[in-house]
């Protein structure tokens, strides 16, 4: 299988890129700064057109770019960026990771509305929300969307993991078995279409 990771520099993308090359996939990992490694292409997130060509032209797509969370960063850019492709309405498949922010708690809030959510995560939760919504009502696109638990950070690959769709699957998830998880909606597309969300 052919397997494009766009942001594959980061926490995400990197374990996505080294778990799909150990399953022997074909994969072509991209970043705005681009590598000198072999298999490596510049791209950026913001450029639609090059965006759909790499989603057109791989079996599929990993779309791992989280917003500016510091800085002068504007963290709405990230979702024009996703309302411009759903708009070119690439044809291919792809997965975009999103965030936890978005899940439902036991009363049907938000995870993100809570009162113990970090205020540092909350206008990135509410860009990936919108995110969402926007990937929901859009037509005839094969999408994806795999958020992790309230917790993702480096840990063990034990390739474990449990799923859920609009509730946390648990509170924890290692950066290496959400990858897991990925190749594996990769592989099986068994959530076309929908969000879904991983926990160890």
């Amino acid at each position: 299988m052919k397997i494009a990771v766009i942001g594959a520099t980061g926490m995400v993308g990197s374990r996505v890129v080294a778990e799909a090359r150990a399953r022997g996939h074909e994969v072509a990992a991209g970043s705005r700064s681009g590598s000198r490694q072999d298999g490596w292409f510049d791209v950026d997130v913001a450029d639609t057109a090059a965006v759909a060509r790499v989603i057109e032209d791989n079996d599929i797509t990993v779309l791992a770019v989280p917003p500016v969370r510091t800085g002068d960063g504007d963290v709405t850019a990230i979702r024009r960026s996703h309302q411009a492709l759903i708009a070119a309405a690439p044809q291919g498949r792809f997965i975009v990771v999103g965030g936890a922010g978005a899940l439902q708690l036991p009363d049907g809030s938000l995870l993100k509305d809570s009162a113990e959510f970090p205020a540092e995560y909350k206008a990135e939760s509410d860009v990936f929300g919108d995110i969402l919504e926007d990937y929901r009502a859009s037509q005839g696109l094969a999408w994806t969307m795999l958020a992790p638990a309230p917790m993702i950070a480096p840990g063990e690959r034990t390739g474990a993991y449990k799923t859920e769709t609009d509730i946390p699957a648990g509170e924890t998830v290692s950066a290496e078995d959400f990858a897991v998880a990925l190749v594996d909606e990769a592989e099986s597309g068994a959530h076309r279409g929908t969000r879904f969300t991983v926990a160890n």
